[in-house]
């Protein structure tokens, strides 16, 4: 069997999700997979002005961006612009289908779906398509006529997606697919030792790439101000400038803190964490689920970012933290409540989606034997 995963790189979130679909199903299976950047397939022009559109609005002018958001998720001529554009832009991604010849597509950008459901509708591509929603809300942009099936990270999403049009037999509440390693409980005390921290102090992490620079060295100083005993991990991924701040910064810190720049272990660090501070994105947010960790949400850009904290809100996952908040002080008063931040921690742990991703290959196996695509 021959699957493509489709994603485009407005966010890595959705990268990741297709990433960890890929590595299992090479590890697992013997079908052939390979993972294609839709709008980079399509044209490298519209690909570099989608994405970087994107990381302008949600970073520079995130209000604007909300209210896109709201506005397209709205039925409206507006709203329909998307689809069509959708549609024109779809034969251009019709040779790299072709030329794999898969007999499944999974999509993990509301974009590639919208290609996909119009080459579907053409005749062109017979396929089963499988949608993956990579958040904890729905946007009506990743509602297509010809798609499938729709993986979503939680059975909350589905009258969302049924007031949309969807049929209840389409949606598949498996979980939004992380990469196994995140479901390997680890010995919390032991990691504390062995990544030079003290086993007996409470452990914060923060997850501080997307965040502005001044932002989070700002969050970080107030915690200096408080008498209860923590230490920090803050991992600063890619951003130079942010490390070097940080650096800089820790000379003279009094809470023992350690730097990260990127690494490929981020589990290792989330399960070593008491609580992790971090953006609402939607892949984060799922790897911080899996390890059963906490969450302390912070500058969540309005749209899919505010879905993800109002869901792990209301589920009590995490504390949202707004914008003119005592940060210290609310992270000090949950640290001292010890029976909360378990019961957090206990929320977290019961939210298991750890076989998200073997049910999607079940999934694609019924898929593909209804369809008669598979060879």
């Amino acid at each position: 069997m021959k699957i493509m995963l489709l994603m485009a790189a407005t966010g890595g979130g959705h990268i990741r999700a297709a990433q960890a679909v890929e590595q299992y199903i090479r590890e697992n299976t013997s079908y052939d997979v390979v993972t294609v950047d839709a709008l980079k397939a399509v044209n490298r022009f519209l690909d570099k002005t989608v994405c970087d559109s994107y990381l302008f609005m949600a970073k520079k002018i995130p209000a604007i961006f909300g209210r896109l958001y709201k506005r397209t998720n709205q039925q409206n001529l507006f709203a329909g612009l998307v689809p069509r554009l959708s549609g024109l832009f779809s034969s251009l991604l019709y040779r790299t289908i072709a030329d794999y010849g898969p007999d499944v597509i999974i999509t993990t950008h509301p974009f590639a779906a919208e290609m996909v459901s119009a080459l579907k509708e053409d005749g062109l591509v017979t396929a089963p398509l499988i949608c993956i929603i990579t958040d904890y809300g729905v946007h009506r942009a990743y509602v297509a006529g010809k798609v499938d099936a729709y993986v979503t990270a939680s059975e909350e999403l589905a009258p969302e997606l049924v007031a949309l049009g969807v049929s209840p037999d389409q949606i598949f509440p498996f979980g939004i697919p992380v990469h196994g390693v995140f479901f390997q409980k680890k010995d919390k005390e032991l990691l504390k030792k062995e990544l030079g921290l003290d086993p007996a102090l409470p452990t914060i992490l923060f997850m501080a790439g997307s965040f502005g620079v001044s932002n989070i060295i700002k969050l970080c100083r107030s915690l200096e101000t408080t008498d209860v005993q923590m230490q920090l991990m803050v991992i600063t991924g890619r951003n130079k400038k942010l490390y070097k701040a940080f650096e800089k910064e820790f000379e003279d810190f009094r809470l023992p803190a350690k730097l990260i720049f990127f690494t490929n272990e981020v589990e290792k660090y989330m399960y070593a964490a008491d609580l992790l501070v971090t953006k609402p994105g939607g892949l984060t947010v799922s790897e911080a689920l899996a390890c059963g960790l906490p969450m302390a949400v912070f500058d969540a850009i309005p749209g899919q970012e505010e879905d993800n904290a109002d869901f792990l809100s209301s589920h009590e996952m995490c504390v949202r933290l707004r914008k003119n908040s005592d940060f210290a002080g609310e992270i000090s008063a949950l640290l001292r409540e010890e029976s909360r931040l378990m019961a957090m921690r206990e929320h977290c742990e019961s939210f298991d989606k750890s076989q998200s991703i073997p049910n999607l290959l079940a999934l694609i196996d019924r898929l593909v034997e209804k369809s008669g695509t598979g060879a």
